[in-house]
C-alpha cells in the first residue's frame, strides 16, 4: 500500500470520515434490537403506553441519526474511492506516456486499455465497499456478539460453533477465486485486443469480405470470456447459499433453544426477539465480510496488473542526460560503430557496425530491401530506441546526453505509418507548433502540397478529421503528416517512406520545397523509389543491417550492384507501365 499513499493523501479526510460515519449506523443497529426488547418486556408486558411512546420516539431519533451517518459514510466513501482511482488512472496513463517503444512492445494495446479502465474500476469498487464495510461489518459482528452474550451467554454459544465453520468455507472459496479472477481479466485483454483490431481495420475486413471470419474470431474470444466469467462467478454463486444456509440453520437453532428457555421462564420474550435479531446481524456481518474478501480477490488480481505497469522500468530516460539544457542547433548526424537489436542482445542484431556522417543541411537518401533496417536506423536519431553498442551523435553530442524533450523537439519525423487524430485539420497540424500563426500553418501545408486540397474542403482547416484520418486519402494523409512535421521547423527532418502514396509530380514539388524552405535542415529520406532520392547529396544502401554502399546516385550506379539492380528493375516497370 505504500506506493498508493500519494493517491490517498489528498483525500485522507474522506478516507477517515467515511468509515467513522458508518460507525454511527452500526451503533444504531446494535441499539435498536435492545430498545425493541425493552418495549416488549416493559411497555407491552405492563401495558405502559407512555413507556412505549417514549421508547418509540427514541428509536425514531436513533434511526434518523443512523440514516444521516449512513448517508454521510456512503458519500465520503464514494468521494474517497472515486478520487483515489481517478488519480491512480491519471498516474497510470502518464506512466504509459513515458514508455519507450520497447516498453510499449511488451504490452498489447487491449491489455493497456483494460488496465486503465476495467482494472481501475474493480479497484474503485472494492475500495468503496471496503470503506463502507471497514468498521461496519466488524463493528456489527463484535457489537452483536457482545450484546448476545450479555443477554444469554449459554444461548450465544451456538454462534461459536457456526463462525469457525463459516470462516473455513469462506477461506476455501477465496483461495479458489483469486486465480479465476486473474484469468478473467486476461480474457478481457484478449477480447479488447480483438475489438480494437477489428474496428481499426474494418475497411480491410470489408474489402476482403472477411466479416464472417472476424465474427467467428470474436465469437471465440467472447465465449472464452463468458467461460472465464462463469468460472469466476460460480465462486460468488456458491458463497451466498452457504451463508444463507448457515443463517437459517443458526436462527432455527436459536429459536428452538430460546423458545424452550422462554417456556421454562429462563428468558423474556423481548430478549429472545432481540437475540434473534443479533444472530441475524452477526451472520449478516460475516456475509458482508465474505463479499468484501471475495471482491478483494478480484481487485487484488487487478492491483497486480496495475502494479505491472507502475513497476515497468523505463529504459529510455533522462538519467544519463549530462547536458539537459542543450538544444539541437545545426543538425549534424554521426553514427559511430552503431549496432542495434530490439531485444538488446548482440545475438539478434538488426543493425551492425554502422559508420557514416551527415553534414548540416544535407539530404541523405536511404535505400534497401524490406527488413534491411532502414526504419530501425532513423529511429535511433530521436532516441526512440537506444543502441546496443556504439553511439549516435547529433551536433557532436551523444543523443543520450540530451534531454529527450530537447532532442525530439529538434527532430521532425514522419513515421512509416501515418497517424492523424480526431479533431480538426488545424488541430492536427498544430501538433508541430501550438503557437504557430495561421500564415505559418498555411505555409507548412503549402510546402507539403496540402494547402490546395484542404482549402477545397467546405470548412477548410476547420474540417473535422475522422478517427485516424479515415475521411482523407492515403496521399492526403501523408501530406498532412509532412506539413505537421514541417511546422515544427526541425533541424533534422526524417521522412520514413512518407511519400509512397503521393504521385511522382506532387512528390517532385514537395522535394523542390525542401530544397528552398528547408535548405538549412538536415533531411533523411527513406524511400522505395530511387527517383525519390536520386538528387540527394548522399545515398545509403542498406543490406541486412549493414551499409552495402554509400555515395551519390551517379557513383552508386557505377559501383554498387544492389543499387543497379533496384534502379534498372524500377526503370523496367516504369517503361512497361508507360
Amino acid at each position: 500500500m505504500k506506493r498508493y499513499k500519494p493517491y490517498i493523501r489528498p483525500y485522507i479526510s474522506a478516507f477517515i470520515l467515511g468509515p467513522i460515519l458508518m460507525i454511527t449506523e452500526v451503533l444504531g443497529e446494535i441499539m435498536l434490537p435492545k430498545m425493541m426488547s425493552l418495549i416488549i418486556n416493559n411497555g407491552v408486558a405492563n401495558r405502559d403506553k407512555a413507556y412505549i411512546i417514549g421508547m418509540g420516539i427514541a428509536m425514531v431519533i436513533t434511526a434518523g441519526v443512523m440514516a444521516l451517518g449512513g448517508i454521510g459514510g456512503a458519500y465520503f466513501s464514494a468521494k474517497a474511492s472515486i478520487s483515489f482511482t481517478s488519480d491512480l488512472r491519471q498516474a497510470l496513463f502518464e506512466k504509459v506516456q513515458k514508455f519507450s517503444f520497447k516498453n510499449v512492445d511488451d504490452f498489447s494495446t487491449g491489455s493497456l486499455v483494460t488496465r486503465l479502465t476495467n482494472d481501475i474500476q474493480q479497484i474503485q469498487n472494492v475500495v468503496m465497499m471496503g470503506l463502507r464495510m471497514m468498521f461496519r461489518a466488524p463493528g456489527m459482528l463484535v457489537g452483536a456478539l457482545l450484546m448476545a452474550f450479555l443477554m444469554n451467554a449459554r444461548l450465544a454459544l451456538v454462534i461459536l460453533v457456526v463462525i469457525p465453520l463459516l470462516t473455513l468455507a469462506i477461506a476455501t472459496i477465496l483461495k479458489t477465486a483469486y486465480p479465476r479472477f486473474e484469468r478473467m481479466q486476461k480474457t478481457i485483454d484478449q477480447l479488447n485486443n480483438g475489438i480494437q483490431e477489428a474496428l481499426t481495420n474494418v475497411r480491410v475486413i470489408k474489402s476482403f469480405v472477411r466479416e464472417e471470419y472476424e465474427e467467428e474470431k470474436f465469437k471465440k474470444a467472447n465465449q472464452d470470456l463468458k467461460d472465464a466469467g462463469l468460472r469466476a462467478l460460480n465462486v460468488v454463486i456458491a458463497t451466498m447459499p452457504v451463508m444463507t444456509l448457515a443463517m437459517n440453520v443458526t436462527t432455527l437453532a436459536v429459536v428452538w433453544y430460546g423458545g424452550n428457555m422462554v417456556i421454562a421462564g429462563e428468558m423474556a420474550v423481548g430478549d429472545l426477539t432481540a437475540f434473534t435479531t443479533y444472530i441475524v446481524q452477526i451472520l449478516m456481518s460475516l456475509m458482508m465480510l465474505s463479499m468484501v474478501f471475495l471482491q478483494s480477490s478480484r481487485a487484488m488480481a487487478c492491483v497486480k496488473r496495475v502494479n505491472e505497469i507502475l513497476d515497468v522500468e523505463i529504459d529510455l530516460t533522462d538519467e544519463r542526460s549530462l547536458r539537459p539544457d542543450l538544444f539541437v542547433k545545426e543538425g549534424r548526424i554521426e553514427f559511430k560503430d552503431v549496432s542495434f537489436s530490439y531485444d538488446g542482445k548482440e545475438e539478434s542484431l538488426v543493425l551492425e557496425n554502422l559508420n557514416f556522417t551527415v553534414e548540416p543541411g544535407q539530404t541523405v537518401g536511404i535505400i534497401g530491401a524490406t527488413g534491411s533496417g532502414k526504419t530501425s536506423l532513423v529511429q535511433l536519431i530521436p532516441r526512440l530506441y537506444d543502441v546496443v553498442s556504439g553511439s549516435v551523435l547529433v551536433d557532436g553530442v551523444d543523443v543520450r546526453e540530451y534531454s529527450l524533450a530537447h532532442l525530439r523537439n529538434g527532430v521532425g519525423m514522419v513515421l512509416q505509418k501515418n497517424v492523424l487524430f480526431s479533431g480538426s485539420i488545424e488541430e492536427n497540424l498544430r501538433w508541430g507548433d501550438e503557437e504557430a500563426s495561421m500564415e505559418e500553418l498555411r505555409a507548412a501545408a503549402d510546402s507539403a502540397q496540402a494547402d490546395g486540397f484542404v482549402s477545397a474542403f467546405p470548412k477548410g482547416y476547420d474540417s473535422e478529421m475522422g478517427q485516424g484520418g479515415a475521411n482523407v486519402s492515403g496521399g492526403q494523409k501523408q501530406r498532412l503528416c509532412i506539413a505537421r512535421a514541417l511546422l515544427k521547423k526541425p533541424k533534422i527532418l526524417i521522412l520514413d517512406d512518407s511519400t509512397s502514396a503521393v504521385d511522382t509530380a506532387t512528390e517532385a514539388k514537395i522535394r523542390e520545397c525542401f530544397n528552398t524552405s528547408l535548405k538549412d535542415t538536415t533531411k533523411l529520406i527513406i524511400a522505395q523509389r530511387i527517383g525519390s532520392v536520386e538528387n540527394a547529396d548522399k545515398i545509403l544502401v542498406l543490406d541486412d543491417g549493414k551499409i552495402a554502399a554509400m555515395g551519390s546516385h551517379e557513383e552508386l550506379l557505377r559501383s554498387c550492384e544492389p543499387y543497379q539492380e533496384i534502379y534498372y528493375s524500377q526503370r523496367e516497370k516504369e517503361e512497361v507501365g508507360a
